[in-house]
Order: structure tokens, then sequence, then C-alpha cells
């Protein structure tokens, strides 16, 4: 008698800190050994690639100081994304939460700019968080009013607000002296971050948020409720939860500090306002923000390495002379080992024998 197998996945049990660490530590490995493969197909020694990879990323100061560059908004967005995340309200609207906030302060450096730098810095950010928190509030009010799928209005919205961002871009606010170039003008000099120790300030803001998020997410009352909703909408209705409310609040703050980010890169990065201001920070965000399983200090440690990882194939296409497409690929294949690493985590294989109709007829 032969009976059917079924392969199925079911979720494991909580599986302690040592099991997954060890899921996590044998997916980069096997991440190396593909890499590797690939690097093999370019020619290339791959210890030789890694070694450049990791110098490309903290071989210098100034190395240093770009990894941690491209850290910052990294770090920042991560934080808001897991808010949400948290609630389980997929907010994948970070692109545009990012670009309506840097729009609200790029408005005040350019026509509002005879303030002293501490007060106009200080009104930057804060017109850079209003703004991005009420852009993320649309959907949650959407989601909390008529249960719509947020994941699609978050997404949808991305695009209005960045060609909203080009349109300016090449319309009423480009630059007349751009000689027919669709630019913005620079900020003035009141409008642009300090630098501490090299790198611009965005880098205390993000370390100081990390420890806010952490506190708030994990040690008050508002934390805990939005971790209740995220686990179960019954169990927060029955222990007297403002649901509508306790929405709109995490959602106000997660795209808060995304139109933060977009503030950051406006006055530090870019110095002026383009429809690049997001380098897809928003969409990467929410790798980070899994890769941390929604945990504000781990996604400090994640996005510096997601930070190096960028910064490292970048000096590799340089110093081995290899298309910007091959580098990508080995990112990619790193992430993607990475990333299922977190499937083995939270789920196992577990095969299922199952008696046929025509097996118990046999049988009889």
């Amino acid at each position: 008698m032969i009976m059917p197998i079924t392969i199925r996945a079911i979720k494991k049990s909580e599986p302690g800190r040592m099991k997954a660490a060890s899921i996590r530590i044998g997916a980069i490995i096997l991440a190396l050994v593909a890499s590797s493969l690939f690097i093999l197909l370019l020619s290339l020694n791959p210890a030789d690639v890694y070694i450049k990879m990791i110098q490309g990323a903290f071989g210098t100061a100034y190395r240093i100081k770009e990894t941690i560059v491209k850290a910052i908004p990294l770090v920042i967005t991560s934080l808001g994304i897991a808010i949400a995340f948290k609630m389980q309200f997929w907010n994948i609207g970070g692109e545009g939460q990012i670009a309506i906030g840097s729009f609200a302060a790029s408005y005040f450096a350019l026509y509002m700019n005879d303030m002293p730098m501490p007060l106009m810095l200080t009104v930057m950010i804060l017109a850079g968080m209003l703004a991005g928190g009420l852009w993320a509030l649309i959907p949650a009010f959407f989601k909390a009013q008529w249960g719509t799928n947020e994941t699609i209005v978050t997404l949808m919205m991305n695009y209005i607000a960045l060609k909203w961002v080009m349109f300016l871009q090449y319309g009423p606010w480009r630059d007349p002296k751009s000689l027919g170039f669709p630019k913005i003008a620079n900020f003035p000099q009141n409008a642009v971050l300090p630098k501490l120790l090299g790198v611009h300030v965005g880098w205390v803001i993000a370390l100081i948020l990390v420890v806010v998020v952490y506190i708030f997410i994990n040690h008050t009352k508002k934390g805990y409720e939005i971790a209740v909703i995220g686990e179960s909408i019954n169990t927060a209705r029955y222990a007297g939860i403002n649901i509508k409310k306790t929405i709109l609040i995490a959602i106000m703050l997660s795209g808060g500090l995304c139109g933060l980010v977009g503030m950051i890169q406006a006055s530090a990065v870019n110095y002026t306002l383009s429809v690049e201001i997001t380098g897809g920070v928003g969409y990467t965000a929410i790798i980070t923000a899994w890769l941390a399983a929604l945990s504000a200090p781990l996604i400090l440690i994640v996005s510096i390495l997601f930070a190096a990882l960028l910064e490292g194939g970048s000096y590799i296409q340089t110093v081995f002379g290899i298309p910007q497409a091959a580098a990508e690929i080995l990112q990619g294949i790193i992430l993607f080992f990475v990333l299922g690493s977190e499937f083995f985590v939270r789920y196992k294989f577990v095969i299922v024998k199952k008696h046929s109709a025509i097996a118990e007829k046999g049988a009889d």
C-alpha cells in the first residue's frame, strides 16, 4: 500500500536564541559559499573580493563616514517602519513619507530662510515630522475607519508624493539660475545640519531615537497597547484599548520618523530638494526592520551592516572593474540567504502521510 506524502510548513514554537542564532549564522555561511561561486564565474578570487568589500566600508576614516551617512536614514526609517509593523500595520509608504517630509522642510529652507540656524533647523525638523506623520495618517484613518488594505494605499501614496516633488523640481520651484536644468536651489547655510566628528549630526539623532523607540515600545503603556493590537485585535478590544486612536497615534509616529529622514537627507546630504531624495530607503528599511525582528537596538546594528554591504559593493566595482549589476547580484545573493533564514527560524517542514481512498480500497 502506497500512501501519498505531503510536505507542509508549520510554525515552530518560540525558538531559543541560540537556535535562532545558529540558523542565521548558517545562512550567512551559505550566502558566502553561493557568492563565492558567482565570484569565481567572474574569474576573481572570492577572498580578495570579500576583503575589499570590508575595506570599502571600513578601510579608511572617509569610508567609515560614508557608511555611517548611508546608515543614518536606514536606522531612522526602520524605526518608523518597526512601530507600524509591531501593530501589524504594513506601512509600505516610507518612500512617500520621506518625500513629503523633505518637501515640507524644504519650503522653510527655501522661502522662509531669514531665521537663525537653531530656530530654522528646529522648524524644519518639526515640519518634516509633521508632514510625514500627516501623510501616513491618511491610510491609517482609512484602515481604522473602514478596514482598507493599508499595503496598497501606502504603496500608491508613494507615487503621489514622488510625482509631487518631481512637479516642483521641474516646475514652480526650479531654480532660475540652473541654466534650464530641472534643479531646485541649494539651501542657505542656516538650513544645513552641522557636522559632528566629521559626519552630520543626523547620527546623533539616530542614536537618540534608537533609545527613545526602545523605551516607547517596551516600557510605556502606549507601546504595550500597540503590541497587543499586533497580537490580537479581539484581545485589545477585550482589554478596553481604544483601537482606532492607538492605530492613528502609532502610524502618525511611524510617518513622522520617515518624514524626519526626508528633512535630514535634504538638509545634510543633498542640500536641496530633489526626486532622488529617498534613494530607495523606504523600501530597504522594510528589509532591515524585519531582519532586526523589529527590535530598536538590532535595527541599529543591521542598518550599519546593510550600509556597509552597499558601500562595499560600490567599492569593488571600482577595484575589480566589475559592472554595477554584478555587485548588485552579490548583494542580492547575500540578502536572499539572510532573509530566507528568517523563514527557517519561524517555520519547519514536516512530512504528512495521508491514507488515500484508493489506498484504502486496495487494502480491502
